[in-house]
C-alpha cells in the first residue's frame, strides 16, 4: 500500500512541474511525452484526483487548465480502453444520450456547413459569404445551452461526491470557447477586412469545441455515469428542459424502471392506505400519527421491501442524505452511485439469507458524525419482509458529559 501511495505521491509531484513547465512557456508537444509516460497505466479517475489535490494545497484552477490542450493530445486513441462505454448513453431520452446528440449535431454543424464556408470565405470574402458565416455561428452559439446544462446539472452532482477539480477545470475551459464563439461572431458582424485573421480565430474556435467533444466523451461521461445515481438522472431530465438544448433535443421520452408499490399492494389484494386505525402487536394508531411519529424521531429511516423496490422513507426537519420523493418504487440498486451498487446488493443478500441481522457504518461528514444501520426486517415466522436503514447523527450524542435528571 505504501509503495502505491508512494507512486501517487510522485506522480503528483512530477504533474505540479508539468503545469508550471506550461505555465513557464513550453508547448505541449514538449511536455506531451513526459506526461504520457507519467500517466501510463493510470485511470482519467486518478489524473482528476492529482489534479484535485493540486487545487486543494493553493493551485489556481486556471493553472490546471493548461493541462487541458495536453490530455486530449495524449489521450486520444487509449483513453476509450480506461473508459468503456457505458450504457445511460445509448438510452434515448436519458440525459447523457441527448447530451451525445447534441455533439453529433455540434460535429454536423462545424465539418458539414463552417469549415465548408470557412474555405469559401478565405477565398471570396464577400458580404454573401460573410452573412452565411455569421448565420452559422450563430447557430454555434447554441452551445451555451449544452454547456449551460453541463454545468449546472452534471458539475453541481459531481461536487456534492467531492469531485471539485474536473467540473472547475471544464467550466473554465467552456467560458474560454463561449468567449472565442463571441469575437468571431461580432467580427463578422462588423467585417471589414482582415480576412486571414478571422479565418484563424474561427478555425481556433470550432477547434476548441470539438476537443472538448472528446473531453466529455472520454473523461467526463465515463465519470458522472460511474458516480451518479439513477434518481439523480432522473432529477437532471426533469430540469433539463427549463435551460434547454443545442440543436436538437431528447429523442424521445426517458422511462427508468419504476414501481407504483400502492398498486402492487393493491393488487396482492391489501390496503395500501387506511384511513382508520392501525392495529399493532402492541396499540393502535391513526396512519396521520404514524406519519408525524416518523418524522419527528431524531433519524432518517428508509424502508426497502423484499424485492428490493424504496417502499418508505421519513421526512424529519434536518435529513442527513436528501431523499426526492421519486426514490418511491424505484429499484434500491438505482438509488446509488454504479460504484457502490455492488456494495449494497452485497448487505441486502446477507440479510435476506440470515447470514447477519444488521450490518453497520459511521463516517465524518462535516461536524456530523453519521451512524448508518441496515436491518432485516422479518415477520413473526422469520419470513425477511425487507431492509430498514437508519441514519443518525451522533455527534451529539459523544458530545454527552455528566448526567441531566429528569428532576432537574
Amino acid at each position: 500500500m505504501s509503495e502505491v501511495i508512494n507512486n501517487r505521491e510522485y506522480r503528483q509531484k512530477v504533474l505540479k512541474e508539468l503545469i508550471m513547465e506550461l505555465h513557464d512557456g513550453k508547448s505541449v508537444d514538449e511536455v506531451k511525452e513526459r506526461f504520457e509516460k507519467l500517466i501510463e497505466g493510470v485511470s482519467a479517475s486518478e489524473i482528476s484526483e492529482m489534479e484535485q489535490a493540486l487545487i486543494m494545497e493553493g493551485m489556481p484552477v486556471e493553472e490546471i487548465q493548461r493541462l487541458c490542450d495536453v490530455h486530449a493530445a495524449v489521450f486520444k486513441g487509449s483513453i476509450e480502453d480506461i473508459h468503456k462505454p457505458q450504457s445511460p448513453a445509448e438510452i434515448p431520452g436519458h440525459p447523457l444520450h441527448t447530451f451525445k446528440r447534441e455533439n453529433r449535431a455540434l460535429e454536423e454543424l462545424i465539418d458539414g456547413k463552417i469549415l465548408p464556408l470557412l474555405e469559401r470565405f478565405q477565398q471570396d470574402d464577400s458580404a454573401d459569404n460573410v452573412r452565411l458565416l455569421a448565420e452559422a455561428f450563430t447557430a454555434l452559439w447554441e452551445i451555451d445551452k449544452h454547456y449551460s446544462r453541463k454545468e449546472n446539472l452534471l458539475f453541481p452532482y459531481l461536487e456534492k461526491y467531492g469531485i471539485t477539480a474536473p467540473p472547475k477545470v471544464m467550466w473554465g475551459v467552456d467560458d474560454e470557447i463561449r468567449a472565442a464563439i463571441k469575437e468571431v461572431r461580432r467580427a463578422l458582424e462588423d467585417y471589414s477586412g482582415g480576412r486571414e485573421e478571422l479565418v484563424e480565430k474561427a478555425r481556433a474556435a470550432v477547434d476548441r469545441v470539438k476537443e472538448m467533444i472528446y473531453k466529455e466523451e472520454n473523461i467526463l461521461f465515463p465519470m458522472v455515469t460511474e458516480t451518479l445515481a439513477e434518481d439523480e438522472w432522473i432529477r437532471i431530465e426533469e430540469e433539463s428542459g427549463e435551460i434547454g438544448y443545442t440543436l436538437t433535443g431528447p429523442q424521445g421520452k426517458w422511462q427508468p424502471a419504476r414501481v407504483d408499490v400502492e398498486a402492487k399492494e393493491q393488487a396482492r389484494g391489501e390496503q395500501a392506505f387506511d384511513e382508520g386505525y392501525i392495529r399493532f402487536s402492541a396499540g393502535i394508531l391513526k396512519p396521520e400519527e404514524i406519519n408525524a411519529i416518523f418524522n419527528t424521531l431524531p433519524l432518517d429511516i428508509t424502508y426497502v421491501d423484499k424485492e428490493g423496490a424504496v417502499k418508505f422513507f421519513s421526512q424529519g426537519k434536518e435529513r442527513i442524505f436528501a431523499r426526492p420523493k421519486t426514490i418511491i418504487g424505484r429499484q434500491v440498486s438505482n438509488c446509488h452511485p454504479p460504484a457502490s451498487v455492488h456494495i449494497v446488493e452485497a448487505i441486502i443478500e446477507d440479510l435476506r439469507s440470515g447470514k447477519k441481522d444488521h450490518e453497520d457504518f459511521w463516517l465524518q461528514m462535516g461536524d456530523k458524525y453519521v451512524f448508518i444501520r441496515y436491518y432485516a426486517v422479518r415477520n413473526d415466522k422469520g419470513e425477511f419482509l425487507g431492509v430498514m436503514e437508519v441514519t443518525q447523527d451522533i455527534a451529539p450524542l459523544q458530545a454527552i458529559s455528566g448526567e441531566k435528571r429528569l428532576v432537574e
